[in-house]
């Protein structure tokens, strides 16, 4: 059945497939020949935001005419593109030579409480899901096998959104979930069409599967035996999320990395390697001066429509080399580190140290019974801990957080725990462990 899902998906998306087959030929190459390609690409794509939109015009024209002209210009020569960048010049960063009738208006999730815009075609969006198709062979799944989708994201799971309902569903072989608020009766329900449906990969955001995994474990519901492996995105993906999530579904889980506005930076292999996608993007990995963390830029190799080059998009992570930089899968792609955070989930300290996100999974670690937490600086003194617990914490375990944030963070750092039933997701269904907003 699954090989008759493909024929037809390949006849109603002949560009997506199109595109999946110049993606599976690309990663045939060496690891030489793909870092030859990602060259000739950034030089390509840089010359061309140069002559093709209004803000790299002037951003890049004046470095560009004091070259010689075959004189490459060194992309770590290029300023840095800052979200803010994009908000104030959305309309400069859209090419030229754009069918203005012909794109569209995307925005991100907002994680910050500030969604960003960013331009769109169709054409982007079949590259997109290409690049995702590539992403689950990585698994063994093949075209055409049935994927179900948890979603956070409301506009995503409606008609026109990334995993929208249609008629199509059947023939792209692929069912989606809104994952944006549920109770135990749905999580009831989603067990039974998992066993009904029985699908080869499940996707989603980690928080969700998180939470269901949970509930599957606690329930002893049993797993179909198709499954062969979980993909979690659109959140950082901790380690003892990933021992739930195998231990619930009874396979592999692989972390996938990417935003709205680039897709398909990188995602793990069976071996449990980030494989960053160098045919789809430039990735560079700066030290902070002030901490340990090192901050990601990331230029799209493959975005005419709206050029993003040098986007500072956030997140925390690290390049391989040397030794570290191979992978026994045999895929030429190289390799990166994820880090934990998003530049606003450092804690600050009136000491002036920088807290990293993980010290707070550290310190709850030891207590089961809290299931889901966000810790919020809302001053540079000051730390609120929401929790979600089952039963409640004994004062005494209360005593022992506020001992050790005063020991590790700052002996003048205040700390408020809060128990709720819930704790509210970001607008585009997240959720978020540490927010600061002491920058």
């Amino acid at each position: 059945m699954h090989l008759l899902r493909h024929w037809l998906h390949r006849r109603l998306r002949a560009k997506r497939f199109a595109l999946l087959d110049l993606l599976l030929h690309t990663q045939s190459l060496s690891r030489q020949e793909i870092l030859r390609k990602q060259k000739q690409d950034v030089a390509d794509i840089v010359s061309y935001a140069a002559r093709n939109t209004t803000y790299y015009a002037e951003k890049f024209a004046p470095l560009m005419n004091n070259r010689v002209a075959e004189e490459a210009v060194p992309l770590g020569a290029l300023p840095i593109l800052s979200k803010e960048d994009v908000r104030g010049r959305l309309d400069d960063l859209l090419a030229n030579d754009a069918d203005r009738s012909q794109v569209k208006l995307g925005h991100t999730g907002g994680s910050t409480g500030q969604p960003l815009g960013f331009w769109y075609d169709d054409a982007k969006h079949e590259l997109m899901r290409a690049g995702m198709c590539r992403s689950y062979m990585m698994a063994g799944w093949q075209p055409g096998e049935k994927i179900l989708n948890f979603w956070g994201a409301r506009q995503d799971t409606q008609i026109g959104g990334v995993f929208g309902a249609g008629w199509s569903d059947f023939i792209a072989a692929e069912k989606t979930i809104a994952a944006f608020e549920y109770t135990e009766q749905q999580m009831h329900e989603w067990s039974a069409f998992v066993r009904s449906y029985q699908p080869v990969l499940l996707q989603g955001y980690a928080s969700v599967l998180t939470e269901f995994a949970r509930f599957v474990i606690a329930t002893r519901q049993v797993m179909p035996k198709t499954l062969r492996g979980v993909f979690s995105t659109a959140e950082v993906l901790g380690s003892w999320q990933r021992e739930l999530i195998e231990r619930a579904f009874g396979c592999k889980v692989f972390n996938q990395y990417g935003s709205r506005e680039i897709p398909n930076i990188a995602c793990e292999c069976r071996h449990g390697r980030m494989h960053v996608f160098t045919d789809m993007v430039y990735l560079e990995s700066l030290a902070e001066d002030a901490d340990d963390t090192t901050r990601l830029l990331v230029t799209s190799l493959t975005n005419r429509l709206m050029p993003f080059i040098r986007y500072d998009i956030g997140d925390s992570g690290r390049l391989l080399a040397g030794e570290e930089n191979q992978c026994d899968c045999g895929s030429p792609f190289p390799l990166m580190e994820m880090g934990m955070c998003r530049h606003n989930d450092l804690i600050r300290t009136p000491g002036g140290k920088r807290i990293h996100p993980s010290y707070f999974n550290r310190l709850l670690a030891h207590l089961p019974q809290i299931r889901q937490y966000q810790c919020i600086q809302n001053a540079i003194d000051k730390l609120t801990l929401i929790m979600v617990a089952s039963p409640p914490l004994p004062p005494e375990s209360i005593d022992t957080l506020r001992m050790h944030i005063a020991k590790d963070i700052d002996a003048g750092m205040q700390l408020e725990i809060s128990c709720v039933d819930e704790i509210p997701r970001t607008a585009s269904g997240k959720h978020r462990y540490v927010i600061s907003h002491c920058h």
